[in-house]
């Protein structure tokens, strides 16, 4: 199953036309997948003092979080959309790695730090009005490396809309060209 995990909380933005165009292209190719709207949701990406009390026990408290894991526990790619902002991902997905993968979900620490996930194809897919380059290293490094391959989320494929609200037409319809074939079987 492919699992899409949306963080954008203007269904009006080119980040929802990359989500379209994704599901649309599932759709057609009769794929399995399931959407997470982090924001149509109600996702809450803040940890109440209940939340983490619990934390370090691996446990969730937020039946959002245990519905999320059960979509990834049968995930066997991952696609992440985002806008780029600050340079680094939005909060809420911040939110969504701190909550939902959890010690004993996600990994654990037998003998070391073990990821315990086995997803061997992910797609990030980020829009930003600045260059590539400037969000090169947080998301091949710290993002990639530190945030996913930590956890068994593996063989990450980035593709990187600059220029998002100034760009023209043609920008966009050859992005998304190109995201459709980065989904396609």
């Amino acid at each position: 199953m492919i699992t899409i995990v949306f963080s954008h909380p203007w269904h009006g933005s080119f980040n929802k036309a990359i989500l379209d165009t994704i599901t649309a292209k599932l759709a057609v190719e009769k794929r399995e997948f399931e959407v997470i709207d982090l924001h149509k949701d109600g996702f809450n990406p803040v940890f109440s003092e209940a939340e983490l009390s619990v934390y370090n026990q691996g446990k969730a408290l937020d039946p959002l979080v245990l519905r999320y894991q059960e979509y990834i526990g049968k995930t066997d790619q991952i696609v992440f959309i985002f806008p780029n902002w600050w340079n680094t991902i939005p909060g809420i997905l911040k939110g969504f790695f701190d909550k939902v993968l959890l010690k004993d979900f996600a990994f654990n620490y037998e003998g070391g730090f073990n990821p315990l996930l086995s997803i061997n194809k992910t797609l990030v897919v980020t829009t930003s009005e600045h260059p590539s380059a400037n969000f090169d290293y947080f998301i091949n490094h710290c993002f990639a490396e530190d945030m996913l391959a930590s956890v068994g989320i593996r063989n990450m494929k980035w593709l990187s809309c600059t220029g998002t609200s100034h760009g023209g037409n043609e920008n966009r319809t050859e992005f998304l060209r190109k995201v459709e074939e980065a989904v396609s079987k």
